[in-house]
């Protein structure tokens, strides 16, 4: 029997259709993975896991950079999940992300403060700003060594506003216009209202005082926005901080990968190596 044949667009389709489908059955077989590997640390670790990730993802016709900041779906989805979890289990939560709307860190951070059972953070990269603030509901922050968290001072628009504050400060209020007046009424109202907020999440865990301290601390705007506040000074703070992150942490990481690109940005052999004195490497 004669093999069939097929002409030259024949196959130019096929090779088409195959490249369609491919990236979907990758990706649905990446979520698998994933929802593998969060079973297996709740059964282990008896709690619910959930994840909040936001990584920088290209729009798939123009390949256009498009970041990710915690939103409101964000903070929709981890109240629903909170929901769905009995108030005797524990809630470990994975966060990686630059943080995003205060409304949604703070709906998250109150939700994840009033659950009866202990709230653990796993910080394995960075959570900054809105992230920082999530990660203070929690009864425990599990970081890597050279994980970071940040300041949480409020921003308007591109600014500090702390620097609002401290730039009519400095000329002096008659020597503004009314917009910047404004901007500065809003900015003090900002300031006040967060550092309240963290010093709600804080006080049960060190006390009025000292959470009082800790709050001015990361929201009076002493520092730029991207300040990296590293565990040592995190622990020095008095927060319940640790490292001994779980290597399965990692391992969930490493199915939330980074966009393909045409040529990776950092580039290494993905083998763990030996010390040269153990002989191998």
């Amino acid at each position: 029997m004669a093999a069939p044949s097929f002409s030259f667009f024949e196959i130019l389709w096929m090779i088409f259709l195959i490249s369609a489908f491919l990236p979907m059955l990758k990706q649905q077989r990446l979520e698998f993975q994933r929802v593998r590997l969060i079973r297996s640390i709740e059964q282990r670790r008896r709690s619910r896991v959930i994840t909040m990730i936001h990584r920088q993802e290209l729009l798939s016709l123009l390949g256009l950079p498009l970041s990710r900041y915690i939103n409101i779906e964000d903070s929709e989805h981890v109240l629903r999940a909170i929901r769905y979890t009995p108030p005797e289990m524990p809630i470990d939560l994975l966060l990686h992300t630059p943080g995003g709307l205060v409304l949604a860190s703070e709906q998250i951070a109150r939700a994840l403060e009033k659950h009866p059972a202990k709230v653990t953070v796993f910080v394995p990269h960075y959570a900054m700003s809105g992230g920082t603030m999530i990660a203070l509901a929690a009864d425990e922050i599990v970081m890597d060594e050279n994980a970071v968290l940040g300041p949480v001072d409020p921003q308007l628009g591109n600014y500090p506003a702390a620097s609002i504050l401290e730039t009519v400060r400095q000329k002096g209020i008659d020597k503004v216009d009314d917009t910047t007046i404004i901007l500065a009424d809003i900015s003090r109202k900002a300031l006040s209202q967060v550092e309240e907020f963290v010093r709600y999440l804080l006080r049960e865990k060190m006390g009025e005082e000292k959470a009082a301290a800790v709050a001015h601390f990361l929201t009076s705007g002493r520092f730029t926005h991207d300040y990296p506040i590293t565990y040592e000074q995190l622990k020095e703070l008095g927060l319940p901080v640790s490292t001994d992150l779980p290597k399965e942490i990692y391992a969930l990481m490493e199915l939330y990968p980074q966009p393909g690109q045409r040529r990776p940005s950092v580039q290494y052999i993905p083998l763990p190596y030996r010390r040269e004195s153990d002989g191998k490497r």
